[in-house]
């Protein structure tokens, strides 16, 4: 049975996100005194008295404004208030009730799911302020003074809230998923691609720069295996990074990228490669994930016999530092090839997981060597007394030798290339890593 699903929603800037990061206890929504930093909703797992449920944060709603983005916002709030077991409505004590607070209670009522209300900025401890009891008026019923800041107040906060859940068909949740971090520059349909594999519009999908803020986890379940997805927000330069909201936005993107077995890296088929895509590129494959190119927006060029194997070749030379990236055409709008992408997915995580016998890395080793006889310098060979793999995800190797200097970067990166050429490994970076015989360093 799926777990029990509980959305936190209010008007702006009434401490939702603190909330909810005190609730989970992990800093996942960004939290700025600034309304509106909130878009998308977040999902993350909540546990209290060996219950799980799945916790959702949502952007401010401000109910009677129809402009752009703020519309997008209501509109995610409304699909998770309709999929909730339960809602806390968070309110703020300093404020007292406003307009919005009635609205938004109406609009909870109407919904005819049971609602918990929080009323927030209760820093104070001991009796409950006077301003507390005005909140009867919402007509809610149930109120819980809390401190998103200081914590006080979530245990009672999450007693409420158990008590309108049914844990009565709880199964344990199967681990085993595959982590995917979607990445690109701002604006290539990381969003878009996240929307279509799940059939619902989750993220909010814009023409606007920089739309996505947080990164966002997805549980998706198919044919192909059980994934995680994560929409990050786009990565753009340093410089053109403009304010903190944003800055926080880029980290959380990065950590996003250091949690996941495998990178999509999105291309926008419209305008080819940019610097900024090898800077995204270049950080996955650092950090030593699978890796697959995704050229997205396919549907809309004017393609010939030839578009796709010129476009092929041409991102081939464009990211000659990961050769080993699959590149995948797609349509995030259409869903043109997501079934290739998912299977593609699937495989790059399993080549980033191999590990390779010594015996038969060793015959490889034999091989290479006869082939292409190591260098020599002064008189002196390198030697290669043998190879192994030392760990996975990334696949990495120990090479003992006589000495570390002979072994130049050419020939290692022969090595390598041998390796690839043996035993495959696509989609997958590398690590070599080389100690003279009988010594612990390595480099």
């Amino acid at each position: 049975m799926p777990k029990p699903i509980v959305a936190i929603v209010g008007r702006p800037n009434v401490g939702k996100s603190t909330i909810f990061n005190k609730l989970t206890g992990q800093r996942l929504a960004i939290v700025e005194d600034t309304p509106g930093v909130t878009r998308d909703r977040i999902f993350c797992d909540c546990e209290w008295n060996g219950h799980q449920f799945l916790l959702v944060d949502t952007g401010g709603i401000e109910p009677n404004i129809d402009d752009g983005l703020l519309m997008h916002m209501r509109r995610q709030a409304q699909i998770a208030i309709d999929s909730a077991d339960c809602v806390v409505m968070v309110t703020e004590l300093t404020a007292g009730v406003t307009p919005q607070d009635i609205d938004i209670a109406g609009m909870l009522m109407r919904s005819g799911k049971p609602v918990v209300l929080a009323v927030n900025k209760c820093d104070s401890v001991g009796e409950p302020p006077l301003e507390l009891y005005d909140f009867y008026s919402l007509g809610i019923g149930e109120i819980i003074p809390v401190s998103g800041v200081h914590g006080h107040g979530t245990g009672d906060l999450l007693d409420a809230v158990l008590a309108h859940l049914d844990f009565s068909n709880e199964e344990p949740e199967d681990a085993d998923r595959i982590p995917v971090a979607v990445i690109g520059r701002p604006n290539v349909g990381k969003s878009s691609l996240v929307n279509r594999i799940l059939g619902e519009d989750r993220m909010i999908v814009a023409n606007e720069a920089g739309t996505t803020r947080d990164a966002i986890d997805t549980a998706v379940d198919n044919k192909y295996g059980k994934f995680i997805f994560t929409d990050t927000a786009g990565l753009r330069k340093k410089g053109k990074v403009e304010n903190g909201i944003e800055r926080y936005s880029v980290l959380r993107s990065l950590a996003a990228v250091e949690r996941s077995r495998v990178c999509v890296i999105m291309i926008d088929a419209t305008e080819g490669f940019t610097e900024q895509d090898s800077k995204v590129a270049g950080y996955a494959h650092e950090q030593g994930k699978a890796c697959v190119i995704a050229v997205n927006k396919w549907d809309i060029v004017d393609k010939d016999t030839y578009t796709m194997d010129t476009m092929r070749k041409q991102l081939a030379e464009d990211f000659s530092f990961m050769s080993y990236a699959p590149i995948v055409f797609i349509s995030a709008k259409t869903g043109q090839r997501l079934d290739k992408l998912f299977e593609t997915i699937r495989f790059v995580d399993e080549q980033n997981g191999t590990r390779i016998p010594t015996g038969a890395l060793n015959e490889m080793l034999a091989r290479a060597t006869a082939r292409v006889q190591p260098p020599s310098d002064k008189g002196k060979r390198l030697k290669l007394f043998y190879i192994t793999q030392s760990s996975t995800r990334p696949p990495t190797f120990v090479s003992f030798v006589n000495q570390k200097a002979l072994f130049h970067f050419s020939y290692q990166r022969y090595i390598e290339n041998q390796i690839r050429e043996t035993f495959g490994l696509t989609g997958t970076p590398i690590r070599m890593l080389v100690r003279e015989h009988g010594d612990g360093t390595t480099r």
